[in-house]
C-alpha cells in the first residue's frame, strides 16, 4: 500500500481556455443596461480559465449544460438578494431569459447577463433607501400582534412595491425591537438603523467590477460543490493569511452570509477557540475596540472592512456582539470579550489531563487527550528534524506520560476539530493499530490511492473512546472512522460534519502571464475520501456508536445543509484485519448503561430538556413583532444559553478572557463526563 500524494493533474494548453469574445453586435441591449459596471479584459480571460478548470478537472463530472445554467442563475440571484427584499417578481421573470443560456455564455466568455442582473439589483437597492429613511422617522407600534417570516426561503417575491414596503416595514421593526431590548431607546435605535443602511448604500455604490465578477464566478463554482470557489485577489490574500495562522487577531475565518458576517471556522489554539464563547456559524453584528469603545454595527458591511475592525495588535481587546447559531431565528445579541493574540502552531497542540471518577463503587483513573487540529511543521519534517512538531508526535508523548500515571482508559477528544493534515490523521491512527490501511482517496480520474500506516508500533493498546461533535470534520472523520472500522475503540458524541472532499489551490496567473493585474485563485475539489470499509465520509460523516443528544441537526449544520454537496457513495472495501474488541454485543451493553444514566441523572435530563427547547426555538421562523412577547423570548433564550454553555466545559474569566478551569474540573462538561462513564463501562466489558 502506498502513501497518498496529492498533485495537480496536467492542464490542457492555455489556448483552449481563452475566450471567443462576444461580438460588439451581440446583446447590445443588455450591454447598454450593464454600462454602470462592466467586466475588464483580464476578467474575461480569467472567466474562461476558471470555466475550463472547473468543467474539465472537478471531481464531479457534470457537463456545463442547461441544467447547470439553471442552478447558476438561482445561486447568483440568491447571492444578491437572499432575503427577497430588492427584486420584484417582475424582475425575476425578466431574468428567466437567461435560465438556459448561461452555460453557453460561460463557454463564449460572455459576462454581460451577470452584470445586467447586478445593475438591476443596484438600481433597486438605491431606490429602496428613500423608503427606509421615511419609515424610520416615526416609532413603530410595538403593541401590535404581528409576525415576520425570518426564513426567507419560505417567502415569495413581492409582486408590487406596496408588498415590498410591507416586508421592509416588518423587517425593520424586528431589527428595532432587537436593538431596544439590548438597551437602546427609539432615538438611538433609529440612529443605528439609519447609519446601518447608509453604510449599506455606500458599500453598494462602491461595488466594482471585481466584486461582481467574484460573486458570479462563485455562483458558478458553488454549483459544482460548496468547497469549490473563486478567490479574488483580495480574498486570496486573506486566505493565505488565514492559512499561515500568524495574524494577530482572534483566530477565526469569516465569510459573508447575505448582510451578515458569519464565522466559517474557529482556528484551534487561537483566542476565539480559547474563549469558548464563539463558534462556527455564529453571526457577528457589531464590533467594539477595547473595554470602553462603542459598538460599531457591521450588518451589511463588506467582509474586508469587518476583518479590519476585528484584527489588531496582540494584547488588545476586541468586543463582539454575536447572534449564536444555536439560538435560531429568535437569537438575541450576546456580547463577548476577546484578547487578540498571535495564533501559533504550538498553541494548537494536543493537551492531556487525568480525571478520576467513581462508578458502581469502583475508582477509575482515566486519561483525556484533546486534539484541536491535525497539525504538522512541514519545514522541520522535510529537514529531517527529530521529533518535529506534529499531532502524532505530541499525542505519542502524551500517551507515554499518561501511561506513567497509570491510566486505565483513554478518551481522544475531537470536538470542534475541523481537520488539517491527512497524513497526520493516518499516522495518529497508527498509534492505536499495529499497521494497515486507514483511508482511501478516489481521484477525479477514477484512480484510488490507499493511505496506510506502516509503523508496527502500537503506542496505546488499552480501552479507547473517541469523542466527536457536529463540528469534527475532514481529517477528524478519517481518524474516528478508522478507529470504528477496526473495532479498536468506541465512538461517542454527535454525528460528525460529513466533509469527505479534497481541494487544491490553483493560481490563475500561471495561465495568463500577461495579465495587467493579479487574478486570484481557484479552490477546486479534486478527490474524495472513503473509509476502509468502502463508505464515504461525505454527507454522512461518522455516526457514533453511542449518540448523545445534539442541538445541531444535519439539515442545518454540516455538509448535508449544502444543496450542492457531493453525494454519499461507496467503493470497494480494502483488506484489513479488525481488532474484534468493539462488537455489536459490547455496543448494546454500553448503550443499555448509557440509557439508564440518561433516565436517572438530573443533570443529563436538564440538558436534554434544554436541547429540545433550543431545537424548538430554532424551528420557529415566525418572529413576533410585539415587544412584550420578544422580551419574554429573550429571557427564555438567556436561560437556555446559560445552561447550554456548560456543553463547552470549563469556565471563562470575563476580565481576561482566559480559561480558568482546572483540568480535573473539566469533568463538569456533561458530554465529557458521560464519555468517561462510557469508557469505564468499556473497561468493565473488555478489560
Amino acid at each position: 500500500m502506498k502513501r497518498i500524494v496529492f498533485f495537480l493533474l496536467p492542464f490542457v494548453v492555455l489556448a483552449s481556455f481563452l475566450p471567443s469574445y462576444v461580438s460588439n453586435g451581440e446583446n447590445r441591449e443588455l450591454a447598454d443596461t450593464a454600462k454602470v459596471i462592466m467586466p475588464s479584459d483580464d476578467q474575461l480571460k480569467s472567466q474562461m480559465v476558471i470555466t475550463g478548470l472547473i468543467t474539465n478537472y472537478h471531481y464531479r463530472k457534470i457537463p456545463l449544460a442547461d441544467s447547470l445554467s439553471s442552478v447558476i442563475l438561482d445561486t447568483y440571484i440568491e447571492s444578491l438578494d437572499y432575503n427577497k427584499l430588492y427584486f420584484l417578481a417582475s424582475d425575476i421573470k425578466s431574468f428567466e431569459k437567461y435560465r438556459y443560456s448561461l452555460d453557453e455564455d460561460l463557454k463564449k466568455g460572455n459576462l454581460v447577463p451577470a452584470y445586467h442582473i447586478f445593475n438591476v439589483f443596484k438600481k433597486n437597492f438605491l431606490t429602496r433607501q428613500v423608503f427606509i429613511k421615511e419609515l424610520l422617522k416615526t416609532p413603530f407600534d410595538f403593541t401590535a400582534d404581528e409576525y415576520y417570516e425570518a426564513d426567507r426561503e419560505k417567502a415569495s417575491w413581492a409582486t408590487t412595491e406596496a408588498e415590498l414596503d410591507e416586508e421592509w416595514r416588518k423587517m425593520l421593526k424586528s431589527q428595532a425591537i432587537s436593538l431596544m431590548l439590548s438597551g437602546k431607546d427609539w432615538e438611538g435605535t433609529a440612529k443605528i438603523l439609519n447609519e446601518r443602511y447608509d453604510r449599506l448604500n455606500k458599500a453598494i455604490v462602491q461595488y466594482n467590477s471585481e466584486d461582481v465578477f467574484s460573486m458570479y464566478m462563485n455562483a458558478f463554482a458553488e454549483s459544482y460543490d460548496p468547497h469549490t470557489s473563486y478567490l479574488s485577489p483580495a480574498a486570496s490574500d486573506n486566505f493565505k493569511i488565514d492559512m499561515s495562522r500568524e495574524l494577530e487577531g482572534i483566530g477565526a475565518t469569516l465569510r459573508t452570509d447575505n448582510d451578515f458576517t458569519r464565522v466559517a471556522e474557529i482556528v484551534p489554539g487561537g483566542p476565539a477557540f480559547k474563549s469558548k464563547q464563539i463558534y462556527k456559524d455564529d453571526r457577528i453584528i457589531a464590533v467594539a475596540q477595547g473595554d470602553n469603545g462603542e459598538f460599531v454595527d457591521v450588518i451589511g458591511w463588506r467582509l474586508d472592512e469587518v476583518v479590519k475592525l476585528i484584527r489588531g495588535p496582540k494584547g488588545t481587546v476586541v468586543r463582539l456582539q454575536i447572534l449564536e447559531a444555536s439560538a435560531g431565528a429568535n437569537a438575541m445579541p450576546k456580547e463577548i470579550r476577546i484578547v487578540r493574540d498571535k495564533v501559533k502552531l504550538e498553541e494548537q497542540s494536543a493537551k492531556k489531563e487525568v480525571i478520576d471518577i467513581q462508578q458502581n463503587g469502583k475508582n477509575y483513573r482515566l486519561g483525556v487527550i484533546s486534539v484541536p487540529a491535525f497539525y504538522i511543521n512541514f519545514e522541520d519534517a522535510q529537514k529531517g528534524v527529530k521529533d518535529y512538531k506534529s499531532t502524532t508526535n505530541d499525542v505519542r508523548k502524551l500517551i507515554n506520560e499518561l501511561k506513567a500515571e497509570n491510566i486505565q482508559g483513554l478518551v481522544i477528544d475531537l470536538r470542534y476539530n475541523g481537520g488539517g493534515s491527512l497524513l497526520e490523521a493516518i499516522d495518529m491512527t497508527g498509534l492505536f493499530i499495529e499497521q494497515g490501511p486507514v483511508v482511501q482517496v478516489k481521484n477525479s480520474d477514477g484512480s484510488i490511492d490507499v493511505g496506510d500506516d506502516k509503523n508496527t508500533e502500537i503506542a496505546y493498546d488499552g480501552p479507547l473512546a473517541v469523542l466527536t461533535n457536529r463540528f469534527s470534520a475532514s481529517a477528524s472523520e478519517i481518524f474516528a472512522g478508522a478507529i470504528q472500522d477496526y473495532e479498536r475503540g468506541v465512538i461517542i458524541g454527535e454525528q460528525t460534519y460529513g466533509k469527505g472532499t479534497v481541494q487544491n489551490l490553483i493560481d490563475l496567473q500561471r495561465f495568463i502571464p500577461d495579465a495587467k493585474s493579479d487574478l486570484g485563485q481557484v479552490k477546486l475539489t479534486l478527490a474524495k475520501y472513503y473509509r476502509i470499509t468502502g463508505g464515504s465520509t461525505q454527507h454522512k460523516g461518522v455516526s457514533p456508536d453511542i449518540a448523545f443528544p445534539s442541538v445541531f441537526s444535519a439539515s442545518e449544520y454540516g455538509e448535508s445543509s449544502q444543496p450542492s454537496a457531493l453525494p454519499y457513495d461507496e467503493i470497494r472495501p480494502t483488506r484489513f484485519t479488525s481488532f474484534d474488541k468493539i462488537d455489536a454485543k459490547v455496543i448494546q451493553n454500553l448503550q443499555k448503561s448509557y440509557s439508564s444514566r440518561m433516565a436517572n441523572d438530573p443533570e443529563m435530563k436538564r440538558l436534554i430538556r434544554d436541547i429540545e427547547e433550543a431545537k424548538k426555538a430554532d424551528s420557529e421562523t415566525l418572529i413576533s413583532l410585539q415587544m412584550a412577547k420578544r422580551e419574554k423570548q429573550k429571557e427564555e433564550a438567556e436561560r437556555r444559553r446559560e445552561n447550554m454553555e456548560k456543553l463547552s466545559g470549563g469556565s471563562i474569566d470575563t476580565e481576561t478572557g482566559e480559561d480558568t478551569s482546572e483540568p480535573v474540573k473539566k469533568a463538569d462538561d456533561p458530554y465529557l463526563k458521560e464519555g468517561l462513564y462510557i469508557l469505564a463501562d468499556l473497561i468493565e466489558l473488555v478489560g
